[in-house]
């Protein structure tokens, strides 16, 4: 059994490129986030400021990729 994902809200710090943001973790870590599949098909943005629910997995908790707006 594959270990589960991790989900928690993440406020964006900067956008750096289409669908890949620069985020900040409730314990001030910094992360790359990126939008998920689904959310680039829809042309989905973010605002600096803006917070997001983003799947992490417990292996990587320096990138994620941001599955909704929180």
């Amino acid at each position: 059994m594959p270990d589960a994902a991790i989900h928690t809200v993440v406020r964006i710090l900067e956008k750096l490129g289409p669908v890949l943001y620069r985020g900040e973790l409730p314990n001030g870590k910094i992360i790359l986030a990126h939008l998920s599949k689904p959310m680039t098909r829809e042309g989905r943005e973010f605002a600096t400021e803006s917070r997001v629910i983003v799947e992490l997995t417990p292996f990587d908790f320096d990138q994620g990729r941001i599955i909704d707006e929180a």
